[in-house]
């Protein structure tokens, strides 16, 4: 089989941005009310909810170009979909570090970085 690590790579990242999706769609509140109080003091504490809304539908378009990208892959050996899959969810986890870091949450920074190295390497093989 040819593209596997790149075929993986796009599974992994369709897996975690459709499973963040979900957990957004279906305990909205609950994020909502955390997020509030992680960013509490910076100067987003106002639009969590846009924030979030705005998060929601990158997690899903990255999740979703993922999905189609891997199956683009396996059938035909064609990567459109599935570089920008990768893209996207480059743009999102940047988005997603860009908050921590305004949070001052280096921890969920550094997370944050484990997912966008694998990303990356994403972007690397489909382009």
């Amino acid at each position: 089989m040819h593209n596997t690590a790149s075929l993986l790579l796009l599974v992994f990242l369709a897996i975690t941005f459709i499973q963040s999706g979900y957990d957004k769609i279906f305990y909205w509140k609950d994020n909502v009310a955390w997020l509030k109080d992680h960013f509490a003091k910076t100067p987003l504490k106002k639009q969590v909810p846009l924030a979030l809304a705005n998060v929601l539908i990158l997690e899903l378009l990255s999740g979703i170009l993922c999905i189609v990208g891997s199956i683009e892959l396996y059938l035909t050996n064609e990567k459109l979909y599935g570089y920008y899959g990768a893209v996207f969810s480059c743009l999102t986890l940047l988005m997603l570090l860009f908050g921590q870091r305004l949070a001052k949450d280096y921890d969920g920074a550094r997370t944050i970085v484990i997912y966008f190295v694998p990303a990356v390497m994403a972007v690397f093989l489909l382009n």
